[in-house]
Parts: structure tokens; sequence; C-alpha cells
């Protein structure tokens, strides 16, 4: 090992990290003393200059001691053994640290009864467990009030320890002081529960001791428990409710180490501040392996999260995950990338703390002598049986369903359902016993019983009819019920996708869309969606749509794509289920167009005739139509916080409209072909009477309208194009106008821009748009036969509102920008800092351009996906321009780090469809702009590639 003390010109210093014997990363007391020692000696004695000698030594063996144990990560089969040695050469620098000053800085050579001071360590380090970057939290025991010498003594220490570059907590108090503060708070309570002596006066830390179990810790159990569980869940509020988020706070977070900290800190306060087999009473053998195995893992992971980022980083950010995934050793198998492989592993290991914890809080509710409110259900009567005819063996303890005997399954597997049925109706959580019951008997699971019909009635009441669908499959799905019945809802349970889009993993995403159509069902969004009362209550086949949402995402990771694959899935458990052939078909199919209502009202122009014929012979039918729209909406706002939004609801409104019109005017057998037929061939005759309508005897409208193309008629409401046709209007001698106007349905702000076009126009307004920092959602470009353009941008800031909608200044110096730009008089491009560059870094993001000539016979439609960043869209518009080609309009969208935006484009020369040639030169030309990463691997392009990008 090279010199750990580079800084001490003395070669004779013997090295205070023993290589012998010990491991490498301990670190020797007594050659650390013996150097601290000869620093003393041939110091001049000022104190400053002994703590720049004693930090040059203790920094070198702590810092070399550090690189030791990290670079021996490997040997530690858990965390928890790393962290523990972290801790013990903290405490070997503390302690020397702590001899140093009292033998040789501030030594009383007869101490008086105030003098006596002692170090611990308190809370985390307390336990003896530290991470690389966490605070060492300290409690200098006085006994009795601040002296000189221990205002030294400790002013001291500390300053030494924050020269070493260490973040330390600490506080300075008498015995009764800490017991006073800690009865108060049950923080401090909590971090004094783990102290720890490091060094100096015995009978202080052992007064401590005695007083802390003799009266604190006997008195007020409930109190701090109930605090604790307080805290908890608080901490859950603000870290998120669910442990199923796919960048979740290691430490924090739901299913995470303080969630075990929790449990391991009341069974302490209960042992009387035993720590050694603190949990005995109340886990058994089994849940405490649990326990361990949890614990190592987490500690592992947040130890590798800490080295990695160089700091106390605790949220396993997507930038993070691939690294650490490969640190813990997880590689890439059967068609799933080693970084999701990783993710399920932590998904299922937060799972199983959750499972601790409800047994946990269970067990502990029934030691308690008073009654624990917050643990507790709904009813406090001890023991109550149920109706033995409907439900055999089911009782209610302590206000959960329980059951007296897991013979229950044993003579009748269906009581697992008959269970979530009565637990549902009920409103009860269940007992952690008969939720154990359940996890052990899930061998019952047979074909058969998958095929029985009782069993197949009671599941789909509890989905379709329950009175909380998300609450009851959740439980489900904890005790791994739910996904050994639906063997395809199985693979996707803690199943990951490695994308910024999704908040959470496969399963619960699932769940939270069920739950959102069972809040449209039952008119709990009544507010916020007309579905409530609108569409789905023309439904004639509600079961049909719960089941769609269930297995939507079953076919995710399949070989043959999530659609196909999705189907299949679907096929397999609805025949098992026993459904109806008619019903089977309609349960698949919806499965296999579950992303078709999105992508055509989000990168198709909606307004476009001959988008709502393409989308209407899909749908076939009205029933498929209001089917898809809930299932489509329920999917969005499942996702994740905020990715649904005013402009996607309007998107999809008006697609449904414009369809369900088609419809009515398609009746009959061959209703798809005959809606299609009756778009394209009403076409001339509502463009007639929209011009009257909208002329209304004005010569100027009419002389206008009669520039421009039919597709701007049905692109705008009566009012849209009045205020456009002003717009025009108030333009002279070739002068651009702008004018903005916020759109709540939208939630957009509209900026329309009336100029002369030319070359390259939309191209300038874009920049001009990326240059103010807004976000464009979408566009629309019309050019009348007089050669004025109206452009009209959809654009929103970026936090998602409203471009300009708390700022009116903001908005009209956008205004005047958009003039500027339309002049071609743009200033230098304003690069925008953007935390998404590098939170996208970690994501390998394969650039796709494709063309479709089949959707407009008119327009070709160009769409391009890749790495989303600041003027994406102004780079990827300036190549369109520059390849002499017209847009007619942009539907811009986002998943996560992935922008995917769709462009109407023709000849600006011939004003018809691309070319092959113009197709692979405009291709190439994308491909240049969008940001492929340059360190990414082949292989990691060509899974990019394969994967979905929802």
């Amino acid at each position: 090992m090279s010199d750990p003390l580079p800084m001490l010109t003395e070669p004779h210093l013997p090295s205070p990290v023993a290589v012998a014997a010990a491991p490498a990363y301990r670190i020797d007391g007594a050659h650390l003393r013996q150097a601290l020692t000869s620093a003393y000696e041939e110091s001049n004695g000022d104190t400053l200059d002994l703590r720049q000698r004693a930090v040059t030594i203790l920094k070198g063996a702590w810092d070399a001691a550090r690189a030791a144990l990290f670079e021996r990560l490997d040997d530690h089969k858990g965390g928890q053994s790393t962290a523990r040695a972290l801790a013990r050469c903290a405490d070997d620098i503390v302690s020397a640290l702590w001899d140093f000053t009292l033998t040789h800085v501030y030594r009383a050579r007869n101490p008086t009864e105030g003098e006596r001071l002692t170090l611990l360590a308190v809370g985390g380090y307390g336990r003896g467990e530290l991470a690389p970057f966490s605070d060492l939290d300290l409690l200098f025991l006085r006994a009795w009030k601040e002296t000189p010498h221990s205002e030294s003594v400790i002013e001291f220490i500390l300053y030494a320890l924050w020269d070493m570059g260490l973040k330390v907590g600490h506080s300075s108090r008498t015995v009764d002081e800490t017991l006073k503060y800690a009865r108060g708070d049950h923080t401090i309570m909590t971090a004094i529960l783990e102290h720890r002596r490091i060094a100096g006066d015995k009978g202080l830390a052992q007064e401590l001791d005695d007083k802390l179990s003799r009266d604190s810790l006997k008195s007020s159990t409930f109190d701090f428990v109930a605090a604790k569980l307080e805290e908890r869940d608080l901490r859950h509020v603000k870290s998120g409710t669910t442990r199923f988020v796919v960048e979740p706070n290691i430490k924090e977070g739901k299913g995470g180490l303080r969630d075990l900290h929790t449990l391991y800190w009341i069974a302490k306060y209960m042992s009387g501040g035993t720590a050694k087999g603190a949990l005995d009473p109340i886990l058994t053998d089994k849940e405490r392996a649990i326990f361990k195995r949890a614990f190592d893992f987490l500690w592992k992971v947040r130890i590798l999260m800490h080295i990695v980022s160089g700091r106390a980083e605790e949220r396993l950010s997507f930038d993070l995950q691939p690294e650490i995934a490969r640190r813990m050793g997880f590689i890439d198998r059967d068609g799933e990338p080693n970084v999701e492989r990783f993710m399920r592993r932590y998904f299922i290991t937060a799972k199983e703390v959750g499972a601790l914890t409800r047994t946990f809080c269970t067990k502990l509710e029934t030691q308690q002598a008073k009654p624990l409110a917050r643990l507790s259900g709904l009813i406090q009567s001890g023991l109550m049986n149920l109706t033995r005819a409907d439900h055999p063996g089911f009782v209610v303890t302590n206000g959960r369903l329980n059951i007296q005997s897991a013979d229950v399954f044993n003579d009748s597997p269906v009581a697992m359902f008959l269970l979530f049925k009565m637990a549902d109706r009920l409103e009860l959580d269940l007992h952690p016993d008969a939720f154990t019951a359940i996890t052990r008997n899930l061998d019952l699971i047979t074909p058969s019983l998958r095929r029985n019909p009782k069993a197949a009635r009671l599941f789909l009441d509890l989905l379709v009819r329950g009175k909380n669908p998300y609450r009851t499959l959740s439980l489900m799905a904890e005790t791994g019920l739910l996904g050994r019945y639906i063997p395809e809802f199985g693979r996707i349970i803690a199943q990951t996708q490695f994308n910024m889009y999704h908040a959470y993993t496969v399963d619960e995403h699932t769940l939270r869309a069920i739950d959102i159509i069972h809040g449209v069902d039952t008119g709990r969004y009544k507010d916020d969606h007309p579905l409530s009362t609108s569409i789905m209550p023309q439904l004639v086949d509600k079961e049909s749509l719960y089941l769609a949402m269930l297995l939507h995402d079953t076919g995710k990771g399949g070989e043959d794509g999530q659609e196909i694959a999705g189907e299949r899935a679907a096929r397999k458990a609805c025949a098992r289920l026993g459904l109806e052939d008619w019903k089977t078909d309609q349960v698949a199919w919806l499965v296999r167009h579950h992303l078709v209502f999105s992508d055509y009202a989000q990168k198709r122009d909606v307004s476009d005739p001959e988008t709502v014929a393409a989308f209407a012979r899909i749908v076939e039918t009205p029933e498929r139509l209001r089917l898809l729209l809930i299932l489509t909406v329920a999917d969005i706002r499942a996702v994740g916080p905020g990715v649904w939004n005013g402009w996607k609801g309007q998107l999809m409104r008006e697609l449904f409209a414009a369809t369900e019109n088609a419809f009515r005017g398609g009746r009959g057998p061959n209703a798809a072909a005959n809606a299609a037929d009756s778009v394209r061939e009403g076409l001339n005759a509502r463009a007639a009477r929209r011009r009257a309508t909208l002329s209304e005897d004005n010569p100027d409208m009419t002389a206008w309208l009669e520039t421009m193309d039919e597709s701007y008629l049905f692109a705008f409401t009566t009012d849209e194009i009045k205020d456009h046709a002003a717009l025009v209007w108030s333009t002279f001698d070739s002068e651009p106008a702008v004018r903005s106007r916020i759109e709540d349905q939208r939630h957009a702000t509209a900026f329309s821009i009336s100029a002369t076009d030319r070359p390259g126009l939309f191209a300038d307004l874009s920049r001009a748009f990326a240059n103010l920092g807004g976000n464009v959602v979408g566009a629309q470009v019309f050019t009348s036969k007089t050669g004025q353009a109206l452009d009209v941008f959809y654009v929103q800031d970026a936090q998602g509102d409203p471009f300009g909608h708390d700022n009116p200044v903001r908005m009209k110096e956008a205004e005047a920008q958009l003039e500027a730009a339309a002049l071609g008089h743009l200033p230098a491009a304003v690069r925008w800092s953007s935390p998404l560059a590098q939170r996208t870094a970690a994501f390998a993001i394969a650039p796709t351009v494709a063309f479709d000539d089949d959707a407009n016979p008119e327009a070709t439609i160009l769409e391009v996906s890749g790495r989303d960043r600041p003027g994406l869209l102004a780079d990827i518009v300036s190549v369109i321009s520059k390849a002499h080609l017209d847009i007619a309009s942009a539907h811009i969208d986002c998943y996560g780090e992935r922008a995917v935006d769709a462009f109407y484009i023709t000849d600006h020369f011939r004003k018809t469809q691309l070319s092959g040639s113009q197709k692979q030169a405009l291709k190439k030309a994308v491909l240049t702009v969008l940001d492929l990463p340059a360190v990414a691997s082949k292989r990691n392009l060509a899974r990019a590639r394969a994967s979905t990008a929802r």
C-alpha cells in the first residue's frame, strides 16, 4: 500500500493504517496515536498548529481506509457489513482525535466533577452504521454546565472534524438535559435510543443508560409508537405514497431503509433500549431473515449510490441506475436489460418491507395494553364471527379480516377470493395471519382453479363491481394471489421500464389505471371528465373495459411487440376466465389497439377528414370508440403526475367528436367503411356550408375564405376563424401581425402569426419560441392563395402551463420577438440550461425517422423521434425548410426523455407528396440534428430501437 500520509515529510512516521493481519481498511489505533504524538512533539505548541497537524494525519488515515474499503466492496456479502466497517473506521478517527485533544491540547490533570465529559455517537452512527457521505452525529455529554475546559475541547474536536471535510451533527448536554429534550421530542428520543459511547467518562455514559432504561423507556410507549408511525406516514406523503415509483428514495421512500429503521426503533424502545434480540418477540425467524436480507440489499444500494454520485445521494435516479445495476452484479438476461432486472429486485424488496411492516404493526397492536387507534381498523371488538354460510371460517380480529385456520383454504381454495370480496365489502384490511396464510398456500392456485367458474365470478366482481378495486387488487398482488391467478399479470409485477416517461412500475401503473376507470364509473372524476356522465353510461360492456385495462400492458417486453404479445396474453386469460367469444374478442381488440387513440390524437391532424376516416376504419363501431377513449384517458393519467393535461384532452375530444359524427352518418353492417366514405363524400358540401355560415354576407370574409384551403375551414371554431381574419386584415405593407390568447381547454397559449409567406418562415418562428424558452406542443400552418401565411402555435412554459399565463409583459415581449422573427430578424440563439440533458444521458435513445404516405393523399407525414432537448423542434424544422419542403401542420409530443414529432409536409414546388429521393435525403439530414449518444453501444442502440416509446 502507498504511504497514506503523503503530506508528512518525516519518513520514519509509522503508518496509521495496518496492512498486516487486519483488513486493509482497518485503522491501527496504536500507530495512529503514535503518529499524533510525534506531531505534538514536533509542533510549537500553538493550538492552530496542533489542529492542522492532527487534521493532516487523521485525514490521511481516513481517506486511505475509505479508499481501501471501497476498493474491496465486493468482499462484503451485504451492504450492512460495509456500513459497519465504515463506522468502525470513523470510531478509530474520532477516538484518536479525542485522546489527542485531552492528552496533548487541553489536558485536565486533575479534572473537577464539572469537567467530566464523554463523547457519544447517536442516530445512525450510534447504531454503528455509516454511509460514505452521511453525517457523524455526536453528543458531548457533560456532568454539569458548560465549563471553559469542556467548551475548548468540544470546539477543538469539531473544528478538526470539519477541517477533515466531514459533516458533523452535534449537541452538548447534561444527562438530565438530554432526557428532558428526548421526552419532549420523539426525533431526539430516537437518536438517543441508539447512543453508543466512543470515548470519555464511562460513568456519565452509564448514568444515561440507567436513567433512560429506568424512567424514559418504561413510560409513554404508546406515544412513542404512535409518533413514529405518524412520522412514517408524513415521510411517505412527502416522498411518494407508493413504493413503486421508478426513481425511488432509497432511504426515505416507502419500502426503503427508514421503514426498516422505524420497525427496529419501535422494537428497541419496547424492549427497554436493548438492541440485541429486540425484534425476536415480534417477528418470526423467517421474517427476521427477510428483514436482514432487505436491510443488506438496501444498504448496499445506498452505499454504491453515495460512491458513484460522490455525495449523500438518496434518490435512485435514472442516471445512477445503470451503474448501480452493474456494480451490484446484474447482467442482461432473457431480453431484459440488467438495469430493469436490478430495479425489479429493488421493488420486490420494497414489497417485502411493506409486508414486514404490515405484520409488525398488527402484532404490535395485539401486544399493547392501550389500543393503538393509529393501527386499528374499524372494529375493536376483539373477535367477531361472520356469517358462516357465506364466509366459512372468516373472523374479524382487531378491525382486520382474518381466518380461523389455514385449513379454510385447503378445504376450498375459492375461499381466497371470498376473503377478498368480504374485505372489499366491509372495507377492511387483511390481518397478517390471513395475509401470510394466502402467501403460503399459493400452490393451491392450480390450472383447474384458474378455470373454476365460481373463482372467475368472484374475481370479475372484485375487478368490475368492487367498492375499491385498486385497494383490493393491490392487496391481492402483495399476497401473490393476483399474479398466480392471472399469470399474464404476474409476469409484469415489479417490472420497470427504463425511461423517464413512466413514473411507476408496470403493475402499479395498471392498478392505478383501473382505479381511474373506477373513478370515472362511480362519478369521482365527474368534474374532470365528462366521461362519467356522457360516455360511461352508454357502455354496453364495462367488463371488457376493466379486463382490457388489467391486461393492456401484459405484452411489454414480448418478442412480437407490446400490442401483439398483449393481445395473445389477453386471449389466454379470457379463455381461462370462461368469457364468451365476443367478449374475448372485444378485450383482445382493446389490448391490441390501446395505443391507437393517443397515436392518432397526438401525432395526426385531427381536423383532417382523412385522419378521421382512417381512425374510423380501425375502430369500426361506436361502442369500441367509447371503450377506447376511456381506456386511453385512464392509461395516460396513470402514467404519472403531470402527464395528462388539457392539451391532450382537447385533442382526444376533437378526434372522438369527429369520429362519432362520422359514425352517425355511416350506420349499418359496414358502419366503419360507410363512416369513412361519409367523411370524404361530404367534405365538399360541408366546406360550402361552412364558407356560407362564416361569411354572413360579409364580402371581405367571403373573399378571404376563398383564398384558404378546405382543411383550414375545419381546423378551427367559428370564433377562431373570425379572430384570424381580423388579424390578417390588420397587416399593412407586408408587415407581420401576432396575436396571443390563453386557451384553457388546450392548457396552452395560442400564438397566431400572419405574415407574408417565405422559405424558412416556420423555422424562424420555431427558433423564436426556443429562444423564449417556450415549449411548442402543436402547430398548424396555412398559406392563402395570395401568399399570406397564417401560422398557429400552441405553446406551454417549462412547467407545462400556458406560456405567459402569469406574466402579461412576457406575452407582449413574445409577440414582439415573433414579429421580428417573421421578418427574418432573429437574435443570437439562447441556450437554456436544462436539467433534462444530464438526466437523459443515462438512456440509449436511438433516433428514428419514418414516412407515411397512406394517411393523407396530399401530404407525406414525417415522424421523427429522438432525445428531447431545448431547440430540437427549431433544428428539425430548419432542416425541412432547407430541403424546400412545406409544413402544413406539426404535432409535438414528448415521452420522458424521448421527443416524438410528426409533420405533414409537401414538396414546395409541386405541392405533392415527397418522392423517394427526397425522403432519403431528408432522413439523412434530420438524423444529423437528432441527439445520437456517441458512447452508446451497438447493443444499447439495438435495444432502444426495439423498445416502444411508451
